[in-house]
């Protein structure tokens, strides 16, 4: 049953990017009654899947295809609430397809790693708060790598989308760097609940992992980069190329110590 629930929720996922691709010449139609009530449902099942995948009752169970399922669901919700599937053409095809095969692979694998400290209220909140800020940051390198494109076609004197009402690149921008200030703040918290948990398990503030270094090289590069805008009026391919510098350290930071633990070492 729990399979089949995975299943429905990447069907799901698949119909509402399918609803949103943009096709040759035309907006995409995402417009319709049908794209507007796949999505949510989409992750309402997807929801139903997750919650007792990952909170079992022997604890938290955050395994790499739990947490990129999580992690994908959540990238989900942030750009849908933040108005990018909407406002960048092409966001919603890539961010659901992605998300319909991420759905499917607490299903396809399971190798159960679960927390010994998930009966502790602040280890959970530590644990959300990271993931949101994770989302928020990975969105926002989707978000940079869409625009690249835009203003390419810009500068090749051809429209930048379909027709489908788009904002101007600069207000886009605008939005980018709220979300980026969003997920710096979440991330910051993030690295100060993490030496409360260090310190609480190994007696000093950072136990030094290539986790925790990746994630403070991520936090320095988004902090360099809110820094250079508000300083310095950083923009377009400048501010771009740290974004995606910032969200490359996260993946390894997150999703590329897990895979190098449970993937490569079996651990």
């Amino acid at each position: 049953m729990a399979i089949l629930i995975h299943v429905l929720a990447a069907a799901l996922y698949g119909m509402a990017a399918w609803a949103r691709w943009p096709t040759a010449g035309k907006p995409p139609t995402g417009s319709g009654a049908a794209a507007r009530w796949l999505l949510p449902l989409a992750l309402g099942v997807h929801a139903a899947a997750l919650v007792p995948a990952i909170a079992t009752p022997d604890g938290l169970d955050i395994s790499l295809p739990n947490s990129v399922s999580l992690v994908a669901g959540l990238v989900v919700v942030v750009a849908w609430a933040s108005g990018f599937l909407r406002s960048l053409p092409g966001s919603a095809a890539i961010v659901l397809t992605v998300a319909a095969v991420a759905a499917l692979l607490p299903a396809l694998f399971h190798d159960p790693h679960r927390t010994s400290f998930a009966g502790e209220t602040w280890a959970t909140l530590h644990i959300a708060v990271a993931l949101a800020a994770y989302a928020i940051l990975l969105v926002a390198a989707l978000a940079a790598l869409l625009m690249t494109g835009l203003e390419k076609r810009l500068h090749r004197g051809l429209p930048a989308t379909a027709g489908d009402g788009t904002p101007p690149l600069l207000t886009l921008e605008r939005y980018l760097f709220r979300l980026i200030a969003a997920g710096f703040v979440l991330l910051s918290l993030t690295l100060a609940s993490g030496a409360l948990f260090s310190e609480q398990v190994f007696g000093r503030p950072f136990k030094l992992t290539h986790k925790s270094l990746f994630s403070v090289l991520a936090w320095l590069t988004f902090g360099a980069l809110l820094f250079g805008r508000w300083r310095f009026g950083w923009r377009g391919r400048r501010a771009r190329i740290w974004i995606l510098a910032g969200a490359g350290l996260l993946v390894l930071a997150y999703l590329g110590s897990k895979f190098v633990l449970e993937v490569l070492l079996q651990r």
